[in-house]
């Protein structure tokens, strides 16, 4: 078994758009999570004590190895 994440949307009658092709001849099991309308997208910023005053000095990607990085 193996997981599969989709986004589907609606139309408005409540059917579903573009439904997507599925493997053949499988069962699968399906839970439906319905998204927030109003997502909001969070702008992060940094504290106020600290906006505007750092300083990079050197190449910030050597300070950890590579096998430390996602790998996604």
């Amino acid at each position: 078994m193996y997981a599969e994440r989709l986004i589907l949307e609606t139309d408005k009658s409540g059917h579903i758009k573009n439904i997507p092709i599925l493997p053949a001849n499988k069962q699968v099991e399906v839970i439906f999570l319905v998204l927030e309308e109003n997502k909001k997208v969070i702008n992060r910023q940094p504290h106020p004590d600290i906006a505007g005053k750092v300083i990079i000095n050197e190449e910030i990607f050597d300070s950890s190895p590579t096998s430390d990085w996602d790998s996604h």
